[in-house]
C-alpha cells in the first residue's frame, strides 16, 4: 500500500502500529466480510481491512474530523480502492449534530461539549436498519472516550448480527461499563494485549457458540 509519511504514526508504514492488534484483525477478518472502521483517522485499519475483505467485501470508514478526512480519502485514491465507503461523521448514540475538539494530535480528537469544531453525529442502528449500511460482521472501535455511546447507539446490531469487536477503551470506568455492557449482550471478551481483562485497553469480543 502507498502511504503518506507524516499523515500518522511512523509505525503505520514500517509496519511496526499496534503489532499485537494488526495480527489478530488479520486472522479474524476474512474475505467476503463487511467492515466498519469507527474512528478511522487516516486509513491504517480502513487500507488493511479493505485488502482482507477483497473485492466481495466492503469497509465504511467513519471519521469526523477535516484533515484526517482529506489523508484518508487521498490514501484510498492513491491506493486505487473501491470497496470502501467514508462516513464523514462521528458515531454514538444519538443522531444529529455534536462538538468535537480534535484533540492534541490528528489521533486523539473526541466529542465534547467544549469542541470548537461542529461535526454530524450517527448510530450504527439507524444506518443498518434503514438499509443505508449492511451489517457488519466486524467492528474496530477507537474513538477515544465515546466507545460506550457507540455501543449504545449500536445495540440492536449486536444483538442481530453478532459482528466480532475491536475495542479500544480508554480509562478505568468506562473500561468496566463497556465490559459490562457488551457481557449483557452474551460477548465473550479477551484481552488482546496477553495481559487480563481488567488491566488491558484493548479487546476481543465476540459472540458466544
Amino acid at each position: 500500500m502507498k502511504w503518506t509519511v507524516g499523515a500518522s504514526n511512523h509505525g503505520c508504514w514500517l509496519g511496526s502500529y499496534e503489532h499485537d492488534k494488526r495480527v489478530v484483525f488479520e486472522r479474524t477478518v476474512k474475505e467476503g466480510s463487511v467492515v466498519f472502521d469507527l474512528g478511522a483517522n487516516v486509513g491504517f485499519y480502513t487500507l488493511l481491512a479493505s485488502v482482507l475483505v477483497g473485492d466481495r467485501g466492503k469497509v465504511v470508514a467513519f471519521e469526523p474530523v477535516p484533515s484526517n478526512l482529506r489523508y484518508l480519502k487521498s490514501h484510498l485514491q492513491m491506493n486505487r480502492i473501491t470497496n470502501v465507503t467514508v462516513v464523514e461523521a462521528a458515531v454514538s448514540d444519538r443522531n444529529g449534530e455534536c462538538r468535537f475538539d480534535e484533540g492534541p494530535s490528528n489521533s486523539m480528537g473526541y466529542i465534547s461539549v467544549r469542541g470548537h469544531l461542529r461535526t454530524k453525529v450517527v448510530t450504527l442502528d439507524t444506518l443498518v436498519s434503514s438499509g443505508e449500511l449492511p451489517p457488519p460482521t466486524t467492528m474496530k472501535i477507537d474513538v477515544e472516550g465515546a466507545e460506550l455511546g457507540v455501543l449504545r447507539g449500536a445495540a440492536a446490531t449486536l444483538a442481530a448480527h453478532r459482528p466480532t469487536l475491536f475495542l479500544a477503551t480508554h480509562g478505568k470506568d468506562l473500561h468496566r461499563q463497556c465490559c459490562d455492557f457488551l457481557q449483557s449482550l452474551e460477548y465473550q471478551l479477551e484481552p488482546i494485549s496477553g495481559a487480563v481483562l481488567d488491566q488491558t485497553d484493548e479487546i476481543l469480543a465476540y459472540a458466544k457458540t
